[in-house]
This record gives C-alpha cells, sequence and structure tokens, in this order.
C-alpha cells in the first residue's frame, strides 16, 4: 500500500458518474434504442429437452398481417458459434438438444404479431432419449448429445474417449499416489451445487440493422463489445471491419453478459425484412434459455498427516454445462483448477470435467466454477478438522500458504496475507466465545482469488479549455468502473472530477480490448488510462515549462494548476497552448496488455453465526463477518459495494436460489418462484479490512469483485454443522435439507 500519500481524487467515496443519469432516466438502455422502421422479433423454442426436427410448417405465420420475416435453419448458413468452440447453431438444425432452443424467428411490425405469427408456426417432432445428470452423461450406454466434438472449432484435443464429454483437465502436484499411501488418515466426500440464474435486472437484448452497403450494425447488452464483435463476424462470415458493436448502459452483468446471445439471429431477420430488428428476451427466456451457472459434482478426497498437515489432495469436478458450451469464454470451467485453494499441500491432483447434457447451455455466472468448488473444499477442510479434533480456525491457520510458497496449482504466492486476514475474521467474529443461545453455530471459510489478465484500448484527450475525455471500449456493467477511470484521470491531472468526462466508444474507434470481467478492469484498464495521464501530465509539463519559462523539473502540479516558484499557470492557460497545432485537442492513446498475475491474490475470509430450527430445519441467517486484505482502496463506496453485493450474491447461492430442473426442463421460469434475497434476508454484516497489501492497479490496490461472493456457501454450511451437528453436501441449503438430514440423524 502507498504509505501515507495524500490524494486528490484516488481514495474518496466518490459517486457514480453515471448515476444522475440512471435515476433520473436519462441512461439509455439497449431495449432503449429507437431505431427508424424497427420491427420486433421473436423466437420459436423447443419444448423437447431432445429431439429430431421431422417438419417445420411456417407458412401460416408468413401469411399472417404485419409480418415481415420468418425464418428457420433452412434459410441460414451451416454456422456455428461459441466464445470458444463453436458447436451451437444459431437456430436448430436436424434435432434440438435443450428445452428452450431457437427453433424458428420471425419479425413484425408489433410484439403481439410477432407473438401470434410464433404461435402459427407449426413443427412436428420425434423425441429422442435424453440425460440430464454429469455423472449419468458419461456412462458408456448414455444418450448423445453431440455425436462428437471433433468438428467444432476450437474443440479439445485429444477429443475425449467418454461420452458427453468436451473438455477434461488435469493439474498436479508432487506424488498424488505417494501422497496418500503416506498420509495419516484419508477423507473423501462428493458435494452437489445447483444452477442459478445471474439475476441481472436487465435481461439479454439485440437490435440488428443491416445497412444498404451491407455493414452489419448491432446494439448489444454485452459487456465485451469488440470481443462481440469478433464473435459476430465469425458466426456471420462477415469481416470484422463490416461490423460494428454500438454500447449502451447495461443493467448488470455478473458474468452472464459476454455471449452475443440472441444477435445473430437479429441479424438474418434484419436482412431478412431489410429493417431494423429487436431482440428482447422475456425473464422466462432468460431463465429457462440463457447461460446460468453450471452445476457442479465435486468429490474431494484428502490426506493428512497424523499432527493435522494437509498431505494429499484429490479434487474431481465435473460440471453440467447443458446442451452447449458456446457460452464458456475459456472452453471450460476454470473454477475446479483452483480447487487448491490457499492451503499447502505436497501431493496434489485436480481434475476438471466439462460434460454435455440435455439442459439449457451454462455460461459464467460472478466466480465461475471458483463458487462451487469454494463450497466443497471448505466443508472438506471443516470435516477434515472436526475429524481430527482440530479447531477449524486453528486447522485452516495452520496449513495457509505464506508468502514465497507455492501453491498447490505451482504459482509462487507474492504479498499473501490469508493468515492475517482469517485471524481478523475470527477476532471480529468472536470465534471460541460463549453462543448466545441454543442451536447458534458458526462456520468459518476462507478464498484467495487470483486477477485475469487481458487487453485495453484507451485514449485521454485534453481539449483547449482543460476539460479531458477518456474514451474507453470498456462499458460500466455498474460497478463504478467509469468513475474509477474518471478518479486516475483526476488524480494525475489534479483535476476538479466534473471536468474529467467518459466516452464509450464503438468498435470502430479500433484497438483490441478485452472488456469487463474476471476482475480485470482496476488492473487492466486502469494501468492503461493511468498511463495515458501520465503521459499527458508530463507532455502538458513541458508545455508549462515554456510558458513559465523554468525546465521541465522545476514544474510542479497541484489542483490550482502549474507552477514555478512564484510564476503560474492555470491547467486552462497550458492545455490551450498544448493544443495549438494539433486542433485545438491533445490525445495521448495507449494499448495495454495486462498478463496473468496468478501468484498475486487477494483473500477473504468470513465467519457465519447461523441458528437453526430443529423442529422445522429453517436456518436464520443472524451475523457475518467478511475479512479482507487490501492495498490502496481506489473508491471506498464501490470497494464496500463490491463487498456487500458479492455477500449477498454468494448467501443467495447458499440458501435460496435455484433453477430447479425436471426432466430437462426449468421448473420455476419466473421470478415469482425463482427465489432471489431481499433486503429482509440480509443479516448484520461486518466488514474488517486488513490493510499493508500491494497489487497491480494504479496505487497498488488489490481485487474486490470476485471474493465476497465465494466464501459464504462453505462459511454457512459449517455454521449449520456446529449447530446442529448435520453436514449438508448440497446447495441450497434449504430448511428441507436441513430437516431431513436431521430426521435422518434421529433415525440412526
Amino acid at each position: 500500500m502507498m504509505g501515507t500519500r495524500e490524494f486528490v481524487a484516488i481514495g474518496k467515496p466518490v459517486e457514480q458518474v453515471s448515476g444522475p443519469a440512471k435515476v433520473t432516466g436519462g441512461a439509455a438502455y439497449t431495449a432503449d434504442v429507437r431505431l427508424p422502421g424497427t420491427l420486433y422479433g421473436r423466437i420459436l423454442r423447443s419444448p423437447y429437452p431432445h429431439a429430431r426436427i421431422l417438419r417445420i410448417e411456417t407458412a401460416r405465420a408468413c401469411a399472417l398481417s404485419g409480418v415481415h420475416a420468418v425464418i428457420t435453419a433452412q434459410d441460414l448458413p451451416e454456422t456455428l458459434f461459441g466464445r470458444r468452440m463453436r458447436d451451437m447453431p444459431v437456430l436448430a438444425r436436424d434435432k434440438v438438444r435443450f428445452v428452450g432452443e431457437r427453433m424458428a424467428a420471425v419479425a413484425a411490425e408489433t410484439p403481439e404479431i410477432a407473438e401470434e405469427a410464433i404461435n402459427r408456426i407449426e413443427v412436428e417432432y420425434e423425441a429422442l432419449p435424453a440425460v440430464f445428470d454429469p455423472l449419468d452423461a458419461m456412462k458408456p450406454d448414455a444418450p448423445r448429445v453431440h455425436e462428437s466434438t471433433a468438428g467444432y472449432f476450437n474443440h479439445q484435443e485429444p477429443v475425449p474417449r467418454l461420452p458427453n464429454i468436451y473438455s477434461f483437465a488435469t493439474q498436479t502436484k508432487g506424488d498424488i499416489a505417494e501422497g496418500f499411501r503416506t498420509s495419516d488418515r484419508i477423507f473423501e466426500q462428493t458435494f452437489r451445487t445447483q444452477s442459478n440464474h445471474q439475476g441481472y435486472l436487465e435481461p439479454h437484448v439485440a437490435i440488428a440493422h443491416v445497412a444498404e452497403d451491407g455493414h452489419a450494425h448491432f446494439w448489444l447488452s454485452n459487456k465485451n463489445p469488440v470481443m462481440a464483435r469478433n464473435d459476430l463476424a465469425n458466426v456471420l462470415d462477415l469481416p470484422r471491419e463490416r461490423i460494428t458493436a454500438h454500447v449502451s448502459h447495461i443493467g448488470a452483468d455478473f458474468g452472464g453478459k459476454g455471449s452475443v446471445m440472441d444477435a445473430p439471429v437479429a441479424y438474418h431477420l434484419a436482412k431478412a425484412s431489410g429493417r431494423p430488428v429487436k431482440l428482447v428476451m422475456s425473464y422466462t427466456e432468460e431463465l429457462t434459455a440463457a447461460n446460468p451457472r453450471n452445476p457442479g459434482v465435486i468429490t474431494v478426497r484428502v490426506g493428512v498427516k497424523a499432527d493435522g498437515r494437509l498431505w494429499a489432495y484429490h479434487v474431481r469436478s465435473v460440471w453440467n454445462t447443458g446442451a452447449y458450451q458456446a457460452f464458456l469464454p475459456a472452453g471450460l470451467v476454470g473454477g475446479g483448477l483452483w480447487a487448491g485453494g490457499v492451503y499447502r499441500i505436497s501431493h496434489v491432483l485436480l481434475e476438471n470435467i466439462g460434460v454435455y447434457s440435455n439442459c439449457t447451455p451454462r455460461g459464467h455466472n460472478r466466480g465461475p466454477g471458483f463458487l462451487q468448488a469454494g463450497f466443497a473444499v471448505e466443508s472438506m477442510m471443516d470435516i477434515v478438522a472436526r475429524e481430527l479434533g482440530i479447531d477449524p480456525v486453528h486447522f485452516r491457520l495452520q496449513n495457509l500458504m505464506e508468502s514465497g510458497e507455492v501453491s498447490a496449482i505451482g504459482h509462487q504466492m507474492q504479498d499473501l496475507h490469508a493468515k492475517e486476514t482469517l485471524k481478523a475474521a475470527a477476532e471480529a467474529a468472536g470465534w471460541g466465545s460463549p453462543k448466545p443461545g441454543p442451536n447458534i453455530g458458526r462456520g468459518v471459510a476462507i478464498h484467495d482469488h487470483h486477477l485475469g489478465a487481458g487487453n485495453a484500448s484507451m485514449t485521454l484527450a485534453i481539449d483547449r479549455d482543460g476539460t479531458a475525455t477518456v474514451e474507453t471500449a470498456a462499458p460500466d456493467t455498474g460497478t463504478g468502473n467509469h468513475t474509477v477511470f474518471q478518479q486516475i484521470v483526476a488524480e494525475e491531472l489534479k483535476l476538479p472530477l466534473d471536468r474529467v468526462r467518459i466516452i464509450v466508444n464503438d468498435t470502430d474507434a479500433g484497438g483490441e480490448d478485452s472488456g469487463v470481467g474476471n476482475q480485470r478492469v482496476s488492473y487492466v484498464h486502469g494501468q492503461a488510462v493511468w498511463k495515458a495521464a501520465q503521459e499527458a501530465r508530463d507532455a502538458l509539463t513541458e508545455t508549462a515549462a515554456d510558458l513559465l519559462d523554468a525546465a521541465p523539473e522545476q514544474v510542479s502540479l497541484d489542483p490550482s494548476g502549474f507552477a514555478a516558484g512564484a510564476r503560474r499557470a492555470s491547467f486552462g492557460e497550458v492545455a490551450a497552448l498544448a493544443g495549438r497545432g494539433h486542433g485545438g485537442e491533445r490525445r495521448w492513446h495507449v494499448d495495454f496488455h495486462g498478463p496473468e498475475r496468478h501468484g498475486l491474490a487477494a483473500c477473504s475470509a468470513q465467519i457465519a453465526e447461523v441458528q437453526v430450527d430443529p423442529e422445522t430445519g429453517n436456518v436464520t441467517l443472524h451475523k457475518v463477518v467478511t475479512a479482507h486484505d487490501v492495498g490502496t482502496i481506489l473508491n471506498p463506496l464501490y470497494h464496500q459495494g463490491q463487498i456487500d453485493g458479492g455477500f449477498v450474491y454468494g448467501m443467495g447461492f447458499a440458501m435460496m436460489e435455484e433453477l430447479v430442473i425436471e426432466d430437462g426442463r426449468v421448473a420455476n421460469p419466473h421470478l415469482g418462484e425463482y427465489k432471489m434475497p431481499t433486503t429482509q434476508d440480509v443479516p448484520k454484516l461486518i466488514t474488517v479490512l486488513v490493510p499493508g497489501a500491494t497489487g497491480p492497479t494504479p496505487y497498488e490496490g488489490k481485487a474486490i469483485g470476485e471474493l465476497a461472493n465465494i466464501p459464504p456457501p462453505g462459511a454457512i454450511a459449517n455454521a449449520v454443522f456446529d449447530a446442529v451437528g448435520v453436514r449438508i453436501t448440497e446447495t441450497p441449503i434449504s430448511a428441507e435439507k436441513v430437516y431431513r438430514a436431521l430426521q435422518e440423524r434421529a433415525a440412526r
């Protein structure tokens, strides 16, 4: 952390730069975009989880007044799309693989006409055997969701031999067989986690317009416009320069706004009709056909020495990715390969298996794979500690790594504060003190999270009156990253915040940009805008030196302007002089690549306090302490917001959120039945910040975006066990599961 440096803008609880527009209704989201002549699209979706398409009859839909286009797969090129491996058709061809798969689409004058046209399309199916559980899907006699992945672009080599597996990856350390052979005790448990939706307010929206010259324009609810442009170019077989992705405000993301979703359908409707087409997913479509979290079956086997040292460690994570892998940007659910956590272990085998099933295709959801694996690993740590008769906090402290040690996956840890963070959480929670009542328990969990890599393309312009404008390709998904960019520029140039503007460019501006995600924005984009601001400051200092008749090293900059001894010049005066010969404006452009920083992780330790009603199994979450090691906090308002929101996100997954799947069909396909947390569900939340760390963001900040959401499931499950002595191994941790476990224990 940067000592006692005094900041002008950094570290201040600045409100969002887009806040006024959002609360007054002035912010335009994708659904608000109005193009002249826009038609409304609707998609016919499959009612079967697995079926052969025998016939599609569209004549009655085409004959409906107000309908301008009706398309099926027969009208489209045989192309597939995906964020990495391309295995998903734009519209189903020959067969469907999940309930909700796109079958046909229409474009009409009104949404009502489009809906009526969809209802007039007749489809004849031949039902096929289906498989829904990932373990069943790997059996030799399981129905094949895809005959093979060998023909798909970016498929894994070699092609996995077992049925329905699209990816298999491992991480190893030491000798796992020798590790278990030399362990004094061995424990094993299997855990299951559910699928849940990201819960963003704004559903996916796509607008497509094909200009007379064939140039394709898109407006998308997408956090990665440049990458979306590239994905669309691939599936539509268009040069990238013939596509423009325009940017609107985004109504939250949580990992789910990275795919192009229905945009290829909107394009083909626009091309067929000759008019712009807008497709807005309903929330029923979101819950049944978008890209929710991957359910997991995670088996953890742990060998320990008699003194409590972790010695051998095997985690096998099997992910139910649904019918297509297209929504996964890395080609796998990565969290399973990080399931070694922040523990010191000599012998490790981590297996990560991606499996097709006839369920909704899954994608990314805040902390993809990490949340599920975190529940399994932290529950297992509690199981082992209690079987050994060691306090769960002390057991973790005994086995947590320190700086310089090598992790389970071979990364040397840097500036690691896991022990300090756990100790701070335990102290604030009163760990070890008497419980305030009967059937009350406390549970602990800890998580470390790395930073993602990526590219940022940023431009900083200073006009003649001294106003600074940041041009970026990275949208603000609600986390406040644009405000942080504003603060960085204001800090370096000593400007008032209202003199720094943010503009999000469309993809025609050029540059490769990874967009938002994986805790990278303050690191990758922050570094880019920081470097641009430093270049601008240095150039303006040279201009000020000429104006003040001084050497550049004699010139200082503060909020009142530039100074060299007693001579002064305002920022605007210097900017005006610098802009001469440049059209009145100076511009600095930075393309920055932020490499992976695997060994530089931030930590979060949480302790949950629950009370369990033994008569009903109901779990009441009374209090949670969440501790975080921090560097320089760029904006404390957003930093705390990420902690608060992250915890509630993880709590929802732990205790209530679930897409209930029955024979491949989502049984709770609307928000009246899909339960998400409200303010009434949130317990007392105590945040503890552990200072002293350094990080890779400007001013040595550390990540926070995917930390507070990971520990809650493990901490809550461990607290339930501490309260009533039953171990819940499947999320969500519902009253029904706790009650059933209590009844089973009583019957033994």
